[in-house]
């Protein structure tokens, strides 16, 4: 049995969970998500745990237990805490400058600044022009709209300019040899 998917999920006080048949929807103090489990995976509800269920052993079961159980377990954790990815600029003349809350203007050494606008939740902060802060309750888009902004300038091995992720190690070569 899934190690994962056999842990109960512990609702903290002020968050509500609505199980409506695969559809689960948790209400919290940062907002409300909503998600339907895939497969036959069930939820019940005892006191203020939530048990993920499977109805059988196989594989495709099996393989989606644990799937749900941290879905559901992230769906809590972001309507109670929320989610953050810090993303750093390194690059002579990079640098970040919000736009709003759910705008970003990064000038990425480009003959034009880039505008990154952030999905539907998602949020921006940035506290000094080399950092940016991704701010959300969905786990699942803080994380993609962080890997897009990586995306446009990843860390090159060379020097090391580019976007990375916030205490992010790369790996760095040698350049041509001096004769």
């Amino acid at each position: 049995m899934s190690r994962i998917g056999r842990a109960p999920i512990e609702v903290p006080g002020g968050v509500t969970v609505t199980v409506d048949g695969p559809m689960v929807k948790v209400a919290g103090p940062q907002g409300t998500l909503e998600r339907q489990l895939p497969g036959a995976i069930t939820i019940r509800q005892e006191d203020s745990n939530l048990i993920v269920e499977r109805p059988d052993d196989q594989r495709q079961n099996r393989a989606l237990h644990g799937l749900s159980r941290s879905l559901v377990a992230n769906m809590v954790v972001g309507v109670t805490a929320g989610f953050t990815k810090e993303l750093e600029i390194v690059g002579v003349g990079y640098r970040a400058a919000a736009r709003g809350p759910g705008s970003l203007e990064l000038a990425l050494g480009f003959s034009h600044p880039v505008l990154v606008d952030a999905l539907e939740g998602v949020t921006f902060d940035v506290p000094t022009p080399t950092r940016i802060v991704v701010k959300g309750i969905d786990k699942e888009k803080v994380g993609q709209v962080a890997a897009d902004i990586r995306k446009l300038r990843k860390p090159e091995p060379y020097k090391g300019k580019g976007v990375r992720y916030l205490g992010e190690r790369v790996v760095r070569k040698a350049g041509k040899a001096a004769k």
